[in-house]
């Protein structure tokens, strides 16, 4: 599969963006001095935060490949850095099949890294905002088979979605287009656990222009309304592990995160 060209995209450095300040969180070097502006300013937890959420990914991947599920929809992906998704679930399920989406242009040029597939199964690239639903599950079903299970995965996304954007209808209208045994997998920043931190986060984000909605655990929940939560739950980032792995080791975390079948 090849990324989608069919446009230009042109990247605007004068504005910080969420997936170069956590490029930048993480440790990478695909980010611009306006990026790393507002990392600068974050706490040192923020960089835990971003370790946190990655890790959680991956077991969660490995947790949903190990369960055979071999198709997957990534949206809000960031800037490659391995192993990224495709190469933790193909190391189990070399067939599987991975759409990609992220709406800054800078993902686009790096998405050659996303695209490097194991021969038998495929990853394509698609530049689109979450925003845009219809967009992109249009884009994705000409790379997944729709009427078999899809992993629907939004990592450390929908806090950048606010209440007025609907973000608890973007989730339930991507959810709705997914057949029966898919999965929803979904991380979120807590304004409830850490308050003062988090206010601190959102103030800093917003300095560079970046507008956050960290939630409570209530409102993070409803984003799985319907669901049938995987053990152990909703919990937090760094309490999530799937069935036959390790337990992580006990950390503090600002994030909730949890995996749901879809009934």
């Amino acid at each position: 599969m090849t990324t989608d060209h069919s446009q230009s995209h042109r990247i605007d450095t004068s504005r910080a963006h969420p997936a170069r300040v956590y490029d930048w969180l993480l440790g990478g070097k695909d980010n611009y001095p306006v990026d790393e502006a507002v990392g600068e300013t974050l706490p040192p937890e923020a960089r835990d935060a971003a370790r946190q959420n990655r890790a959680f990914m991956h077991r969660a991947a490995a947790y949903l490949a190990a369960q055979g599920v071999d198709q997957f929809l990534d949206i809000g992906t960031g800037i490659p850095t391995e192993p990224n998704l495709h190469q933790i679930v193909q190391r189990t399920v070399p067939a599987a099949r991975i759409v990609y989406a992220d709406n800054d242009p800078i993902v686009l040029r790096h998405a050659e890294a996303l695209l490097v597939s194991c021969p038998v199964g495929a990853t394509d690239y698609i530049q689109a905002d979450v925003r845009e639903p219809d967009e992109i599950v249009r884009h994705a079903r000409q790379v997944l088979d729709f009427d078999r299970p899809v992993a629907l995965s939004l990592i450390a996304l929908m806090h950048f979605i606010r209440d007025d954007q609907d973000a608890h209808g973007i989730v339930k209208g991507l959810v709705d287009t997914l057949p029966s045994g898919s999965y929803l997998v979904l991380s979120h920043a807590a304004i409830d656990l850490f308050p003062e931190l988090a206010g601190q986060v959102i103030a800093q984000y917003a300095k560079g222009g970046i507008r956050l909605s960290f939630r409570t655990r209530q409102e993070v929940a409803r984003f799985f309304d319907g669901l049938e939560l995987v053990p152990p739950g909703l919990v937090t980032a760094t309490e999530w592990y799937g069935a036959d792995q390790d337990l992580p080791s006990p950390e503090e975390s600002g994030i909730y995160a949890g995996v749901a079948r879809i009934p």
